[in-house]
């Protein structure tokens, strides 16, 4: 999941292939669906972006009702419509009328509560979830944007590592090095400093001992020096969501390491691909398969997060997408934090019957 944000963005109209009475609106690189004449290429719309939630009377302005994702059907998720894929929704609402839009999107104002817009928060099952308990220590992972959104956080040529997205579910693992503690927690927990007491029935503290993560942490604690470290991974099977990869969750889970993270005199150091491979390598750990090196080139990376899946061995499944980091950790002044985003495929956006827990 990203940052929820509810902007005002400036259009870029293009022709509907398949239908004489839409037009494609183009938002960074996404594209949404809209009625043919709605708009022009250089107006000023609000982008409602996948994820979102809105409230009914929202829904019922925009003529949704009933036509939206999820039990209560009031969410945004990615759908083809006459063949074309539409991602969010564009928009002009009622409550915005008097502003001016244009000044909203160069001052980057956010929507979100002014039009009861929240974010979704996937739910987490029962074999993931369990005895929570407060946990400062616990570093937690970050939300990852979307290159298509953002287009701007990679430069053409500039050395980037793309690996697997896994479809399965995020891992937190933190070991404070002073005390030998262990923390275990999800991504939604984990943003609340909330970790999981260790049990034989939760699936990441499974994980965390079937892949001996604390040994991992342990080394990279000693190495650099580290108050803290976080290892964090996907747990990921049949029984975790809706593509298993050949593994069966309830027998033993599968798990790669997609980062890792130090805590070294109280600034959070990311360790760079090359790190992580080098540490997962010398510990026995899988890590999420490595599928591009080079020089970013946005439509090369975009055709290579779609197809199907390296993690099984037999491409079982479609591929979720990439994961795309420059090889040399920075900051991104797109994101206003690290430089790091992700490719979704088609297939897997447009897939029937998946699911989508924390």
């Amino acid at each position: 999941m990203s940052i929820l944000k509810v902007v005002a963005e400036r259009l870029v109209i293009h022709p509907h292939p398949n239908a004489d009475a839409l037009e494609l609106a183009e938002v960074g690189r996404l594209r949404a669906v809209v009625a043919k004449g709605a708009y022009r290429t250089g107006d000023h719309a609000v982008y409602l972006p996948e994820g979102s939630v809105l409230p009914e009377p929202l829904i019922a302005e925009l003529g949704l009702t009933g036509r939206l994702a999820g039990p209560a059907k009031d969410r945004i998720t990615a759908v083809r419509l006459r063949g074309e894929l539409s991602q969010g929704i564009v928009c002009r609402p009622k409550a915005l009328a008097d502003l001016d839009l244009a000044e909203a999107a160069a001052a980057g104002t956010d929507f979100a509560e002014a039009l009861g817009v929240t974010k979704w928060v996937p739910p987490i099952p029962v074999h993931l979830a369990g005895d929570m308990h407060a946990a400062e220590d616990l570093l937690p992972w970050l939300e990852v944007e979307n290159i298509r959104r953002y287009p701007q956080l990679f430069s053409a040529g500039e050395p980037v590592v793309a690996t697997e997205k896994i479809h399965g579910s995020a891992c937190l693992m933190t070991l404070v090095a002073d005390s030998g503690a262990v923390l275990a927690s999800s991504k939604g927990f984990g943003r609340q400093r909330l970790a999981i007491r260790e049990a034989d029935s939760n699936l990441y503290w499974r994980a965390i001992r079937a892949y001996d993560l604390p040994r991992l942490a342990a080394a990279v604690a000693a190495d650099l020096g580290a108050a803290r470290v976080g290892v964090f991974g996907e747990v990921y099977g049949r029984g975790v969501q809706d593509l298993g990869y050949g593994v069966l969750a309830s027998t033993r889970p599968g798990y790669a390491v997609f980062d890792i993270a130090a805590d070294v005199g109280g600034e959070i150091r990311w360790l760079t691909p090359d790190e992580v491979a080098a540490y997962t390598a010398a510990y026995d750990v899988p890590a999420v398969p490595v599928l591009f090196r080079g020089p970013y080139d946005e439509a090369e990376l975009a055709a290579l997060a779609e197809g199907v899946e390296t993690v099984s061995g037999t491409g079982a499944n479609i591929r979720e997408g990439l994961v795309v980091r420059p090889a040399a950790e920075r900051y991104s002044p797109v994101t206003a934090g690290r430089a790091i985003g992700k490719l979704v495929s088609t297939a897997y956006l447009t897939r029937k019957g998946g699911t989508e827990y924390e």
